[in-house]
């Protein structure tokens, strides 16, 4: 059996670009993560606030986008190998939905922790 070349390192970053592009590109809920990403990012600035809520808003927003684009690249693989329904794969979607569903609730009460006080201030 012939062993596969290793890629190089910037060849490597170019698939995962690749992969990014075409998840935000294609994938309707990614882009929906995409925009509540900006739309936090955006708050951040504008209600100033500090780097360690920085750091929890940021590790929120990677952990999301994370969960989804395995979401998504699990529902293609279950969908490439089990194109006829199956309940065990339906299990296995609606677990990854799942995770993605509860970090996002997760994420919007930290979102919620960190934003109100300040916009109550502000008010």
């Amino acid at each position: 059996m012939a062993v596969k070349p290793r890629h190089s390192i910037p060849d490597s970053f170019g698939y995962a670009f690749s992969g990014l592009y075409n998840f935000f590109k294609t994938e309707r809920n990614g882009r929906i993560h995409l925009a509540a990403a900006i739309a936090t990012i955006v708050a951040g600035f504008v209600l100033h606030i500090g780097k360690q809520e920085w750091v929890v808003i940021l590790l929120c927003i990677a952990g999301v986008i994370s969960l989804e684009l395995i979401n998504t690249t699990l529902e293609q693989l279950c969908d490439e190998f089990s194109p006829q329904y199956n309940p065990k794969i339906k299990i296995i979607k609606d677990m990854a939905a799942g995770a993605v569903l509860w970090t996002s609730l997760i994420s919007v009460a930290i979102a919620c922790i960190i934003f109100l006080p300040k916009l109550y201030a502000s008010i």
